[in-house]
């Protein structure tokens, strides 16, 4: 069995819809395995409840914090993070700056690796998100993928839509229950879960 991980922060749940995405994308590849994890939280008690995220964490607390083992052993990661001012957040920063001893064996080496994000506006940093976290996995060897231009989706202007070759990408607004992610958004994940576990299959033959 192929495993792809899914690993990924989300603090109003925005991240968190887009990864359920991704993972019902890669079930649909015959002989992948979708592992959904979380990066662990860095923010001290109770600024949830002054952010107003207070009752999505509650439900966010459920998804398994991943350990640095289980990133070395999947055969691809999809990694999501929200944008911080142009860049990932600082929860899936950390976890990455604990990752040495993988980069030390080589571990991630030749392994597929892929990003999703969110930012509050149309032009709020998308790409260069995705592109901070890209300077990351090129350090680990990885191969990134992304999200190819054969999801016609991410061409359509009929609507105001996240997504580019970079990876797929939602616009959320500021703060929660603002805008979830679109139907088109939705369909970008699956395409790049289904697209990278494609690839994952194949260099795991």
């Amino acid at each position: 069995m192929t495993k792809v991980l899914i690993l990924y922060y989300s603090l109003y749940g925005h991240i968190h819809r887009m990864a359920e995405a991704v993972a019902e994308g890669v079930r649909e590849v015959p002989g992948c395995e979708a592992v959904v994890r979380r990066v662990p939280e860095t923010l001290p008690p109770g600024v949830h409840e002054k952010m107003g995220a207070g009752d999505f964490q509650k439900e966010f607390s459920r998804v398994p914090v991943c350990t640095i083992e289980e990133l070395g052993e999947a055969d691809a990661v999809i990694f999501g993070t929200p944008t911080r001012f142009g860049n990932m957040c600082g929860q899936m920063r950390q976890f990455f700056d604990a990752t040495g001893k993988l980069w030390g064996a080589g571990a991630l080496v030749g392994k597929p690796g892929s990003v999703f994000t969110s930012s509050a506006t149309q032009h709020g940093g998308q790409e260069s998100t995705i592109l901070s976290v890209h300077t990351t996995l090129l350090h680990h060897g990885m191969i990134i993928v992304g999200l190819p231009y054969t999801f016609e989706g991410q061409s359509r202007l009929d609507e105001i839509t996240g997504g580019s070759p970079y990876g797929a990408s939602t616009i959320a607004g500021n703060g929660p229950d603002i805008r979830w992610p679109s139907e088109n958004e939705r369909a970008a994940a699956r395409y790049q879960g289904r697209y990278v576990a494609q690839i994952a299959r194949k260099l795991a033959k």
